[in-house]
């Protein structure tokens, strides 16, 4: 077994990519990083909070953060969804964010990363991944993929409005907007069921690995 593997995982919004670094996390023992997750925590903190100063707040909260704890909290909210877009725009709190995640990289040799721009950004230098996928999904059965998650609480239509503003708002922000790295492996998961989708991914780590 390789003694280090970074790999970055990017993707649209309910694109798959959870669901891929997921499995193969599991299959080849590696750390896994929802940096989404980072984001949705901090718009939770927010909401709940409504801090004067925001950038003062997040410092504050995010210093010595437990990813375990973050983990295992509900943060697929409709609240937390139309809030984390925005938020993501802002150059500071990606700073913030990028510090943790390289934090986190850092202190593991074995690990894989998901979120919009960690091939593009997080993982492009000191460390750089070994290998990179790029997830992409019809709005169609993203929207669905989405409104299941949300156990059919809000109309479809709405879900699939509220995917395509974030998608829109991701690939045109000023600051790491979402972007395919050139080397990055495309998943398309409205093609590839789940099996096809690992033996896929598991083909190109093998060859790098090996």
């Amino acid at each position: 077994m390789k003694e280090s593997l970074i790999i970055a995982c990017d993707g649209e919004a309910a694109s798959g990519k959870s669901t891929g670094a997921k499995l193969i996390s599991k299959k080849y023992k590696l750390l896994l990083i929802n940096s989404g997750l980072l984001y949705r925590y901090a718009s939770k903190l927010i909401i709940e909070n409504k801090p004067k100063n925001l950038i003062m707040f997040l410092n504050k909260k995010f210093k010595n953060i437990n990813y375990k704890n973050i983990s295992k909290l509900n943060l697929h909210t409709q609240k937390i969804d139309e809030h984390v877009g925005p938020l993501a725009k802002i150059k500071n709190v990606r700073l913030i964010m990028k510090k943790i995640q390289k934090k986190l990289i850092k202190n593991n040799k074995r690990i894989c990363i998901e979120g919009r721009d960690i091939a593009s950004t997080i993982l492009k230098k000191n460390p750089k991944y070994d290998i990179a996928f790029y997830f992409k999904c019809s709005l169609k059965k993203a929207s669905y993929r989405r409104w299941v998650d949300l156990k059919k609480k809000i109309p479809l239509k709405e879900v699939s409005k509220s995917l395509s503003k974030r998608t829109s708002m991701d690939k045109k922000r000023k600051h790491s907007p979402l972007k395919k790295a050139k080397d990055a492996i495309l998943i398309r998961t409205d093609i590839l069921n789940k099996k096809m989708m690992i033996k896929k991914m598991s083909d190109a780590i093998e060859k790098k690995i090996n």
